[in-house]
């Protein structure tokens, strides 16, 4: 088990619907990286930007993105995240993709289709929660919309690390900034929300708000708003278990079930 893991935080523009420049792009930014790290998380979408035209730049789990992912996580040791286009049984999922450093791959398709944009009627919602066991630490990953929805994020599990993935815009992003901080006081674990920044095919405005939050709501980043940034931040799990056990606020919790 790992007592402190590194993450590197991602917030950036994206080129519309055009997976070669924004896989470049990464790269790029990722390639800069220089300290040690455990974890890579890239927003929402980050290969297209939030479109609608999925039967236009879908991928497959053997495509392009998904490859460049694994040889990524395998020649820098990380694990690297983010959410893509993927099709399958021709279906459309909006999905989330874990690559281990060792080309494991776990996935999430996000819960939550966002109606106000359609985007239910282009993807098919995903029906399953997961938990990733990284280096010793259970993390919960969820895509934008999900945040809105707090049963969904519970702590019925005891993880440590609870991450949104987002293309969440301007106009709504009080929103964001007062659920991100929200997810991590009630859950009493590490949150962390990483939004795009930049102007949209669609006039929509993204800026940023990219955020990690500790188990009692403090701001642990400096990313600024509105701009492009990388930021690396320190997750250790003795913060964890001190307040838990201190506080034992989680020992109060509801029980229910998700049907």
């Amino acid at each position: 088990m790992k007592n402190n893991l590194k993450v590197a935080l991602i917030q950036s523009n994206l080129v519309w619907e055009n997976p070669e420049q924004n896989r470049l792009n990464f790269s790029t930014k990722i390639a800069s990286i220089t300290s040690p790290i455990d974890l890579i998380i890239l927003p929402e979408m980050f290969t297209t930007g939030f479109t609608m035209n999925a039967s236009e730049v879908a991928e497959t789990m053997t495509g392009k993105t998904i490859s460049w992912m694994v040889n990524l996580s395998k020649e820098k040791q990380v694990a690297i995240t983010g959410s893509l286009i993927i099709k399958e049984h021709n279906n459309y999922f909006n999905r989330l993709v874990f690559v281990h450093p060792n080309g494991h791959i776990e996935t999430y398709d996000k819960r939550h289709t966002f109606t106000l944009a359609g985007e239910h009627k282009v993807y098919t919602a995903g029906q399953q929660n997961i938990i990733i066991d990284f280096k010793g630490w259970k993390i919960k990953p969820l895509i934008c919309y999900d945040l809105r929805f707090p049963v969904w994020a519970r702590n019925i599990e005891d993880y440590d690390l609870l991450f949104y993935v987002a293309n969440w815009p301007k106009v709504r992003i009080s929103a964001w900034d007062a659920l991100l901080q929200a997810r991590a006081i009630e859950n009493m674990s590490y949150c962390i929300g990483i939004n795009r920044v930049g102007l949209d095919a669609n006039n929509h405005e993204y800026s940023g708000h990219s955020a990690a939050y500790d188990v009692l709501g403090s701001r642990l980043d400096t990313i600024p708003m509105g701009k492009e940034a990388t930021e690396i931040i320190s997750l250790n799990k003795d913060h964890i278990n001190t307040f838990r056990t201190k506080l034992g606020f989680l020992n109060d919790k509801d029980d229910f079930n998700l049907v």
